[in-house]
């Protein structure tokens, strides 16, 4: 039997200064800082685009280093945990849609259930044209009121889990830091 290692994929980062890689209106310590919207967006583009099961590798670098510290560390630990707490949020998210997927099912169910039943007394009672223009449109009416958490079951929960993905693969990227 043979195993094979995740392929590793290596990003090139060029900047005059870390602080660039960061927002700048962030008021938060170092460590707690979000990326810089445009530096985010390039890593996360990045990425999403490889295979889930990849190994990252951040490579930035370096005009000028910090004259203190172990920068490649120091940026290492913020961008772990920037997509930590980017995890965190997208979890979040899919947990609420989840929610909001259950109780549009529930109600849905409930729905479509009144609405065939009311068919069926139509059916029963009444066979013109009219009883059986109602009876087709509390039919579909009723099964349109699936979409919602059809939708959400099979279709919308799939995108973020793919992120989630992604933005934990980013949460243990390695991070190096190169003076150029």
């Amino acid at each position: 039997m043979h195993i094979t290692q995740a392929p590793t994929h290596t990003l090139d980062l060029r900047v005059r200064e870390l602080q660039q890689l960061f927002n700048s209106l962030d008021p938060a310590p170092f460590l707690n800082k979000d990326l810089d919207r445009a530096c985010e967006e390039y890593i996360e583009n990045w990425a999403l685009s490889l295979p889930h099961e990849s190994r990252l590798h951040l490579t930035v670098h370096v005009e000028q280093l910090p004259a203190e510290g172990q920068p490649g560390e120091l940026l290492a630990d913020a961008i772990h945990n920037y997509y930590g707490y980017k995890v965190e949020l997208v979890r979040g998210e899919l947990k609420q849609m989840m929610r909001q997927g259950r109780i549009s099912l529930a109600i849905g169910l409930a729905f479509v259930a009144t609405c065939l039943g009311l068919a069926e007394v139509i059916g029963s009672v009444s066979s013109g044209a009219t009883a059986k223009i109602a009876r087709e449109s509390l039919t579909i009416i009723g099964w349109v009121a699936m979409w919602k958490p059809a939708e959400i079951f099979l279709y919308n929960w799939w995108p973020l889990t793919g992120r989630i993905k992604v933005y934990e693969n980013l949460r243990f990227a390695r991070v190096s830091v190169v003076q150029d």
